[in-house]
């Protein structure tokens, strides 16, 4: 249950970034199209990619020598500090996101490849999904990156589905400054934890 929770936590840090593939589902959400479907798709992505990253670390690790575990954990440590680093520079700018776009009605064959390009063509999602929470799980135990994928992958379920069906309601909140600078001091913390962690397991080994 422990690696749930923690699984929860890292995606949930990891998801809440703003980028293109939330910005559309949120504009979908505003736009009342097709909500299911893309958050369907999104989540689903997810939580093959977050698995695909955890097995592949979990077979990959077999053949890590001291050395190689050195530079995957430096790389790490390196995606986090600029991770951490992008929160800081979002937390300090007062920026205000504007979802008015175009409201016209458009097919669902459209929304679908729409979805798939914001979601596979995006580098973040491989970088977060696949490489991070990969690279974080090594070390655990099968059974723990299982707890810990399912954690992560019904964080991205709950997140997407949460914004894509009260992105209408909540749309004065989901633009306020203050609730962004919020979630963002929030994911600073978190991460930064999360970096100390690494940090120190690197320097003992």
């Amino acid at each position: 249950m422990t690696f749930l929770i923690l699984g929860f936590i890292t995606g949930m840090s990891l998801i809440l970034a703003i980028g293109a593939q939330n910005i559309f589902v949120i504009e979908q959400g505003l736009k009342k199209q097709y909500i299911f479907l893309v958050c369907l798709v999104c989540s689903i992505s997810d939580l093959i990619l977050i698995f695909l990253g955890i097995f592949l670390f979990h077979y990959f690790v077999q053949f890590f020598n001291p050395i190689v575990e050195l530079i995957f954990n430096i790389l790490l440590l390196l995606f986090l500090a600029y991770f951490v680093y992008t929160k800081i520079i979002e937390y300090k700018k007062n920026r205000i996101i504007d979802f008015n776009k175009d409201k016209n009605k458009t097919s669902i064959i459209n929304i679908f490849i729409k979805t798939l390009g914001f979601t596979y063509l995006n580098p973040h999602v491989y970088s977060d999904t696949v490489f991070f929470l990969g690279n974080f799980s090594k070390n655990f135990s099968l059974e723990h990156k299982i707890y810990f994928g399912i954690g992560a992958s019904i964080s991205s379920f709950l997140f997407f589905f949460t914004i894509g069906y009260l992105s209408k309601f909540l749309s004065n909140y989901l633009i306020s400054e203050k609730i962004w600078k919020i979630i963002n001091l929030f994911i600073i913390i978190f991460m930064s934890l999360l970096f100390s962690y690494i940090l120190i397991e690197t320097v003992r080994n």
